[in-house]
């Protein structure tokens, strides 16, 4: 996800590649970033962010308890730290870093083609200048939307963030379902990519309640009927339901986790 902001950064000509340092541990990554988009490289994280305006945190949850003791310390007042780390949240980043100026953003795989969404929150100590570079580097990534309320992020983590795997869940089922009746796999395939495409493009622009849209291709008696009911029979929506709330509430024991501190996250 780092790779896909600065390939959009650079590219849009948001900022210039000499002015961006990228730290790493393996020296064939490194290697391969200086090559790919001419930025510099480090395999100190203190040394990447010394003289940096911005910071973008983009490590395993894991990970991140050694990277802020790497960096507790050594940020200024006036950097602004960007993360788009999973359940971080900004206490846990302000404390574990010893900096109040944060962003916790939660973006979502589509960003890696700039076609996806983002919500972020602000603490208090980041300024206007600060949330202008926010809304900059996230545009990069697709749609970005700043939420005042930062459990919003948590729940955006059950929503978008995690919704591409049920995207793709479904992409798969329904492909097999394809199969089943008899259409080779590549061809099932490019069915349902564009059949899925299409629709949310139509919803899009429709602007019409998803409800609306579905009467729309329901006729009664009809085969839309016959399928609907068959999904309404097992339980869809509650399925999707269950499943959203259970991201949700592994987001808040990731959160919980990262606040304890160091030695507290997961393995």
């Amino acid at each position: 996800m780092a790779e896909a902001m600065l390939a959009g950064l650079v590219a849009g000509e948001v900022i210039a590649p000499s002015a961006v340092c990228c730290s790493h541990p393996r020296p064939e990554r490194r290697e391969e970033l200086e090559a790919r988009f001419g930025v510099s490289t480090s395999a100190a994280n203190g040394d990447a962010v010394r003289d940096a305006d911005v910071l973008l945190l983009a490590v395993k949850p894991q990970l991140l308890d050694g990277v802020m003791a790497e960096l507790r310390g050594g940020l200024r007042a006036g950097q602004l730290v960007i993360s788009i780390v999973a359940g971080a949240s900004t206490r846990a980043l302000s404390e574990g870093l010893g900096h109040p100026a944060v962003v916790r953003s939660m973006p979502n795989t589509p960003a890696q083609i700039e076609q996806g969404v983002t919500v972020w929150y602000a603490t208090e100590a980041v300024d206007e200048r600060g949330r202008d570079w926010t809304r900059r580097m996230l545009a990069t990534l697709g749609r970005e939307f700043e939420v005042h309320d930062e459990r919003q992020v948590a729940m955006a983590t059950a929503v978008s963030g995690t919704g591409p795997t049920y995207i793709f869940l479904f992409i798969e089922a329904l492909t097999d379902a394809a199969v089943h009746l008899g259409f080779p796999r590549h061809v099932a395939r490019e069915l349902v990519l564009d059949t899925m495409q299409g629709s949310a493009a139509f919803a899009l622009r429709s602007g019409k309640h998803p409800a609306q849209l579905r009467d729309m291709v329901t006729s009664p008696g009809g085969t839309s009927a016959a399928a609907l009911y068959q999904l309404e029979r097992g339980r869809l929506r509650t399925v999707v339901s269950d499943a959203v709330w259970a991201a949700f509430r592994r987001t808040l024991e990731l959160e919980a986790s990262l606040e304890q501190g160091p030695g507290s996250g997961e393995e």
